[in-house]
């Protein structure tokens, strides 16, 4: 990629990035085209679709949470681990309004942009999930798929109005429901 295309595709991300924070995942291409300072088509030449979009923009992140779980795995007890690494996947999630439905619909197709990064992401908290469960730690009733989605679920909590004060209460709830020896308490932030 020539120095000036690079130059315009990451300075698009980081104004889709506040444009999307903003205005959740359906904030308008033309107007992070204009915030950008390019021309539609440039964004287009770039990113053809919105989710192709939404995958830049997302998959470093995605990739950090897999990394972040591969940390875990050795450095914290198996279900420290796997509480902070929910902890942050829900934090992250619920700062774009609707992203959520977006990646649930990827996590199942696998022609979507964003398909193989939600799958990475999803296996690396199954191996957090699996660590805890092999210790005694974890309900052995879930697996990875379940706990993406109560991931998700409490993400889209967290962007109710009616829900967001709650959100630490019910990520506790949560929490002590997925493991077998702790209460809720223990997992306020």
């Amino acid at each position: 990629m020539r120095a000036d295309a690079k130059k315009n595709y990451e300075h698009i991300l980081a104004v889709a990035n506040v444009v999307i924070a903003e205005h959740g995942v359906d904030a308008s291409l033309r107007d992070i085209a204009r915030r950008a300072g390019v021309g539609l088509g440039t964004l287009y030449r770039h990113f053809p679709t919105r989710e192709a979009l939404l995958e830049a923009l997302l998959r470093a992140s995605f990739d950090e949470f897999t990394t972040k779980a591969r940390i875990l795995e050795t450095a914290s007890s198996p279900d420290d681990a796997l509480v902070s690494w929910l902890r942050e996947v829900v934090e992250f999630t619920s700062n774009y309004q609707g992203v959520v439905d977006v990646m649930m619909a990827a996590k199942e197709d696998p022609e979507s942009a964003l398909h193989a990064s939600c799958i990475t992401m999803r296996t690396a908290g199954t191996k957090l999930l699996a660590r805890a469960q092999a210790e005694g730690l974890a309900r052995i009733d879930m697996d990875g798929d379940d706990l993406f989605s109560l991931a998700a679920a409490l993400a889209w909590l967290s962007n109710q109005p009616s829900s967001a004060p709650r959100a630490d209460h019910l990520f506790s709830i949560i929490a002590s429901a997925i493991l077998t020896n702790r209460a809720g308490s223990d997992f306020r932030a």
